[in-house]
């Protein structure tokens, strides 16, 4: 039994679990910044005349990006299980950061959307690289906190590209916006080149013992803490994620990652537009995404602690629940205290439902095929992501942003249900992981 089978950890392996977490962090940071920016600054190329950006265009390009994203989370999924978690992160933040210029410099409408499209490519392939990452380093008595840890970064993206909004936009335009998230870039890049090492459960699982060694000697840490759990099936890939013991699983996990992807991309395009639409004024509509994404962090560390206790599948079926009735409550015109408690408790339950389910799929599937599970239950569910902001923009055009908090309370109630029937298949269960 491995060190990481039996729970224990000598105090390297936890700081470089920690190194490699933070690291990971900052990435998934600039991940969330360069997504939600699009939402936060919508508004702001709406009111731009001179561009000619439409709400019908608006929700088009929205889905463009997240069609970009499906497309790279699919193909780095598996990719990354052939070529190495590193590769793929590093590659991912240089795709999306000058996507980010691009889309700066943009002249019309049709130059923007492309940009946004191959930003998205970027993005997609990123996210689920980096998840991969953190779980194969995490400990497994704090793998859910690890991973729910690092999508705290995602909605501090997300806080972040809110703020922007609302100080960068009116002063210095929304064009601004994303010429600062492409200069991070800067300091960024050469960070993580010198100092994320590749993933050593990916190494061994590859038989590249050598290698894995020398990373485990420089960081004075045993090899033997990161060794791949066995596996009954030895396919790997994407043949890994429909073996019989698997294959009802994969499915449900791709409609529920398509619900909550519908949601969490859909909201974080739309609300400010939809709480505009809803009798708000611009500046409190923009302050809202900024409340949403500070109730993701906040959601993210509690939904960590407890699935590591009873188990991800279990919260994220609460947390799916909560957030269908969260946003059904926003179609309400409440008193504006009240309105942003419910935006924040929203934040809370939506964004940790859908991380909850990457952290569920990483303890079904061995560290030969984990990244492509990932990878595909992330890009299949970006279907979702697409038709959410193209769904929204269609609402908010025909005058029915009520109806939309009301659709968008749908896809909730889907994914709890979806997620609430992987129990019932009836050998997929979890791989070395103490849920």
């Amino acid at each position: 039994m491995s060190v990481r089978e039996s729970g224990g950890s000598t105090a390297a392996t936890v700081r470089l679990s920690l190194r490699v977490t933070a690291l990971c962090w900052v990435l998934v940071l600039l991940d969330g910044l360069d997504l939600f920016v699009y939402g936060a600054t919508l508004p702001g190329v709406l009111a731009d005349k001179g561009f000619g950006l439409t709400a019908v265009t608006g929700g088009t390009i929205g889905s463009l990006t997240t069609f970009g994203m499906m497309l790279g989370a699919l193909s780095a999924g598996i990719l990354t299980d052939r070529i190495g978690r590193r590769k793929i992160i590093i590659t991912g933040v240089v795709v999306f950061s000058l996507a980010a210029a691009a889309s700066a410099a943009a002249p019309a409408p049709p130059w923007f959307g492309a940009a946004r499209f191959v930003a998205g490519v970027g993005l997609g392939g990123l996210l689920p690289s980096a998840i991969a990452m953190v779980m194969e380093y995490a400990p497994a008595w704090r793998r859910n906190l690890a991973v729910t840890t690092v999508m705290t970064a995602h909605q501090a993206g997300g806080a972040l590209a809110g703020a922007l909004g609302m100080t960068l936009v009116g002063s210095l335009g929304w064009r601004s916006v994303y010429w600062l998230g492409a200069l991070l870039l800067v300091p960024v890049l050469p960070a993580i080149v010198f100092l994320l090492p590749e993933s050593l459960t990916f190494l061994l699982a590859k038989g590249k013992t050598e290698r894995a060694q020398a990373i485990a000697d420089r960081h004075a840490v045993a090899l033997a803490a990161f060794a791949p759990e066995p596996a009954e099936d030895k396919r790997g890939g994407l043949r890994g994620l429909f073996t019989p013991s698997v294959r009802l699983t994969t499915v449900l996990f791709w409609i529920a990652s398509f619900a909550g992807l519908l949601l969490v991309y859909g909201v974080n395009t739309w609300l400010p537009t939809m709480m505009r639409g809803s009798g708000y004024n611009l500046g409190s509509a923009i302050s809202f995404l900024l409340v949403i994404n500070l109730g993701g962090i906040a959601g993210m560390l509690v939904a960590g602690r407890l699935a590591d206790r009873f188990g991800a599948r279990p919260v994220a079926i609460t947390w799916f629940a909560l957030t269908a009735g969260g946003v059904g409550l926003l179609a309400v015109h409440l008193p504006l205290v009240v309105t942003y408690l419910v935006v924040f408790l929203t934040g809370a339950w939506l964004f940790s439902a859908q991380t909850l389910i990457y952290a569920a799929v990483g303890a079904y599937y061995p560290a030969d095929s984990r990244a492509t599970a990932l990878g595909w239950v992330s890009g299949v569910g970006r279907l979702g992501a697409v038709f959410g902001p193209w769904l929204g923009g269609v609402l908010v055009a025909s005058g029915l942003s009520t109806l939309g908090f009301l659709v968008f309370a749908v896809a909730g109630l889907l994914g709890a249900a979806m997620v609430a029937l992987i129990r019932r298949t009836a050998q997929a269960r979890p791989v070395a992981q103490t849920v």
